[in-house]
């Protein structure tokens, strides 16, 4: 997070940021359905775009919030932060998460009404199977273990185009095209498109994310021990502080902890 950025505008950036993310996941969805009927090329076009709008969203939006668009992400730094004492308290977490949410409930309305579609549209995609939620688990667990890894190893910078690139591959090495977000898995139940999943289905969806969380923490502790004390805070990228440390190398500026 920037410092200097009061919570309502870090809040109001959050829902923004998910919004446009959900909007790009949606949205290009929808457009790859219209383009062809081949189920590979329509997850093709819409992991690109994915993976393109991910990188542009963290690095314009990362220095301001954190980039976060994620509950779990945002959980993952309130109980690493506890530890290090530098991560967000339970004020920005109650702040950033209904942002969060809200926002991704928008961003698919957005893209159903850009679209033409029904404004809201519950999704009739059941996405119900233990395979399913093995698959949430994997890429939560990954996408948490690179972006506090990052922040361990002293390799901020990198956030956007990892993070990006990431969720780009988890949506074709898991089973359930990588999710791994609760936020987004709630937003996309309000439409019935390519991307969306039925309500129903949401619920294991959230429990398969949240156990993934625990586990990618549980991964970054053994890889890289606990964390030292940090100059920065959980943002995703690293700040641009306004002047330059004397004895810290910038890459050395916190992720999420």
């Amino acid at each position: 997070m920037s410092a200097g950025a009061p919570l309502v505008r870090r809040a109001a950036v959050e829902g923004i940021g998910t919004a446009a993310l959900v909007a790009v996941v949606v949205g290009s969805g929808i457009q790859a359905t219209g383009l062809t009927q081949d189920v590979g090329v329509q997850l093709l076009a819409n992991s690109l775009a994915t993976v393109f709008g991910l990188v542009v969203l963290i690095a314009l939006l990362g220095p301001v919030s954190g980039a976060h668009f994620n509950p779990v992400v945002t959980l993952a730094a309130y109980v690493t932060g506890r530890r290090s004492g530098d991560g967000p308290g339970l004020r920005e977490v109650a702040a950033y998460v209904p942002a969060q949410v809200a926002g991704a409930i928008g961003g698919a309305v957005l893209a159903n009404a850009m679209f033409a579609g029904p404004v809201v549209a519950f999704s009739t995609h059941d996405r119900w199977d233990a395979h399913l939620w093995l698959g949430e688990v994997v890429a939560t667990a990954g996408l948490v273990w690179l972006i506090f890894g990052l922040a361990r190893a002293g390799r901020a910078h990198l956030a956007p185009v990892l993070v990006a690139s990431y969720i780009g591959a988890a949506y074709w090495f898991t089973s359930s095209t990588s999710f791994a977000n609760p936020a987004v898995t709630i937003g996309r139940a309000f439409t019935d498109t390519f991307a969306g999943i039925a309500p129903a289905s949401v619920a294991p969806f959230l429990a398969a994310q949240l156990l993934g969380a625990a586990l990618g923490l549980a991964l970054v502790s053994a890889c890289f021990g606990r964390p030292a004390p940090a100059l920065g805070d959980e943002a995703v990228v690293p700040q641009q502080p306004a002047a330059p440390a004397p004895t810290r190398p910038a890459e050395e500026s916190s992720l999420t902890s």
